[in-house]
């Protein structure tokens, strides 16, 4: 992971078409997509006993689609705009985009119909479940395809005007994740939104730590992203109350009883905020020696969101206490096991100063 310059790219041996198009989808990152939909069926299934696989797998289908329609579209756009053209600071594979057009292994032709494939993909399957399980999916379907679409993309521009992480959050955090709870139970119920709440304060998270190497890039062309508006300075700062606000929704919502205690399982990657926050506020100036904060904010909301998940999995099972806690003791090894190899690669890679 090191950045790289445009002889740098130019240089690579092109590879075959199938990796291409992984690259071009950003595959490593779907758990955004992911992450939701597994969230929003296990409340579902915790709250009422029910569980449709086949309405699970083609939810999980449309919301894949859905994403990668929204990242191809998203490289398009850059490229239009320049800021992927002229940007040397990223960092592979968490920052810069896919890389695919400034390599010259896709035009810019190729990824636009590309990008429309997948959204004509996710939309059928969204029509389909609003014709079989509600108008309401319907909605919700418009306003995350508009969304992610627009969010590099004129007229609007969101991430332009400095609100396009919101929306990446309400979209990939909330709008999934209710969806997702919908589609099973056919009722749009706030039990499905609260555990929903921190996973999108994290997919925010890991976009807002990812414009950090490409500030001075967003900044030239005009893509006024909250990082470019802040300054690293005083985001960095952002970042650390990003974090916190991810522990906070978890913990209210179980202290005026909105939420089972069990969800406490959510706060078991708080080693991994603790790092990404260290990193932010120490090395903002620096995209190499943020890494531990990128990996740590994508390894934060894939395990955030499946700790809720098993949560929930207890609760439908209705375990004892004592399986809460063994859950937890796990979960929070796993999240510590993070922590300390995150370290020792950072600092054998010789990218890190403490």
């Amino acid at each position: 992971m090191k950045t790289m310059n445009s002889s740098d790219e130019a240089s690579l041996e092109k590879p075959s078409r199938l990796r291409i198009w992984l690259a071009e989808m950003r595959v490593p990152f779907l758990t955004a997509a992911i992450v939701p939909v597994i969230l929003g069926t296990c409340v579902a299934w915790a709250s009422t006993g029910i569980f449709l696989l086949d309405v699970f797998l083609l939810t999980l289908i449309a919301g894949i689609s859905i994403h990668i329609g929204s990242n191809i579209a998203n490289d398009y756009y850059d490229h239009l705009s320049g800021t992927d053209d002229i940007n040397v600071e990223f960092v592979r594979p968490f920052t810069g985009g896919s890389r695919m057009i400034q390599r010259g292994w896709m035009s810019p032709r190729e990824v636009f119909t590309e990008a429309m494939i997948f959204f004509i993909l996710g939309g059928g399957i969204g029509l389909y479940l609003a014709y079989t399980r509600g108008i309401e999916v319907l909605i919700l379907g418009v306003i995350g395809v508009g969304s992610g679409f627009f969010y590099t993309a004129p007229p609007f521009r969101f991430v332009s005007r400095g609100y396009g992480e919101v929306f990446i959050g309400l979209n990939f955090g909330v709008l999934m994740t209710l969806g997702a709870y919908f589609v099973q139970t056919q009722v749009l119920a706030w039990e499905a939104v609260f555990p929903s709440i921190p996973v999108a304060i994290l997919i925010t998270a890991v976009l807002y730590i990812n414009e950090f190497p490409d500030h001075d890039a967003d900044r030239d062309v005009g893509k006024r992203t909250i990082v470019v508006r802040l300054g690293r300075q005083r985001a960095a700062k952002g970042y650390v109350i990003l974090m916190a606000s991810v522990y906070l929704s978890i913990l209210i919502p179980i202290a005026i009883s909105l939420t089972n205690w069990y969800n406490i399982l959510g706060l078991a990657t708080i080693p991994a905020a603790i790092m990404g926050s260290q990193y932010a506020l120490r090395h903002y100036d620096h995209s190499l020696q943020l890494i531990p904060a990128y990996a740590s904010t994508v390894f934060n909301h894939l395990f955030t969101g499946l700790f809720l998940a098993l949560s929930y999995l207890l609760i439908g099972f209705e375990s004892s206490p004592l399986y809460i806690l063994v859950s937890g003791f796990v979960c929070l090894c796993v999240s510590l096991l993070f922590y300390i190899m995150t370290k020792r690669k950072a600092r054998a890679a010789g990218v890190l100063s403490e």
